[in-house]
């Protein structure tokens, strides 16, 4: 529920969304990712640990005081900041249509406001 919306979505409702995980960095020149940014396994294994598998079929206000798609988006950030090596970009689609985008400079440039 958003409590600041003054339509609808104030009320209790759900959400599927999807999220898209960008990584930059350089190749690595050897081990089992040789070639890669980092292996997307090893990307889907912490997306899932540090953020997907907290929200899954949880009220995010419980956690997150006002879940507009791009407080969620920023919640994840914070939870994958450091735990990914070369976190670049997150977006959260609600629809086929709709998202939310944050890069990295865009996350920095809104924790600092």
């Amino acid at each position: 529920m958003l409590p600041f919306h003054p339509g609808k979505c104030s009320r209790m409702h759900g959400h599927s969304y999807r999220l898209d995980v960008a990584v930059r960095g350089p190749l690595q020149s050897d081990g089992p990712a040789r070639g890669m940014i980092e292996d997307f396994d090893e990307i889907r294994r912490i997306v899932k640990s540090a953020a997907i598998d907290l929200l899954d079929h949880q009220t995010l206000n419980d956690f997150i005081e006002n879940p507009t798609a791009e407080h969620i988006v920023m919640w994840i950030w914070r939870r994958l900041d450091g735990a990914l090596k070369g976190l670049d970009e997150l977006v959260l689609w609600e629809t086929s249509n709709s998202c939310a985008v944050l890069r990295r400079s865009d996350f920095h440039d809104a924790a600092a406001g």
